[in-house]
């Protein structure tokens, strides 16, 4: 199955916009309407939805290794810190992940970006 992201409310505009440029399946949790959900229940919607949560708070990041460690099951995430990269970088990243990866490898999965 192809890539999908799912991007969590803190993620600007602009990465969404150019993963979409690029053909990549982008829902923001806005266009959902699950902007006020709460974290823990905006990573259970993400894996509904079959998507992997792009986000860049790092509270959220906390919440999914903490479910890791208990073995709940979810359908990835990958964060992004604020000040850790450029646009551009995220965009490039989440381009070469959607290339080179499949929706079953990331379930359960936390990672960094950048590269």
């Amino acid at each position: 199955m192809a890539i999908r992201f799912y991007m969590d409310v803190h993620v600007p505009q602009a990465i969404t916009e150019q993963l979409r440029r690029r053909g990549i399946d982008v829902l923001t949790a806005l266009e959902d309407g699950s902007g006020q959900l709460p974290d823990d229940q905006l990573l259970e919607r993400a894996c509904f939805l079959e998507r992997i949560l792009f986000t860049q708070d790092i509270r959220f990041k906390a919440l999914a290794e903490d479910w890791q460690r208990q073995g709940k099951p979810f359908g990835g995430l990958i964060f992004g810190h604020q000040l850790g990269g450029t646009i551009g970088q995220f965009v490039k990243d989440l381009a070469l992940i959607a290339q080179v990866s499949t929706q079953d490898e990331w379930l359960n999965t936390v990672e960094h970006l950048p590269f």
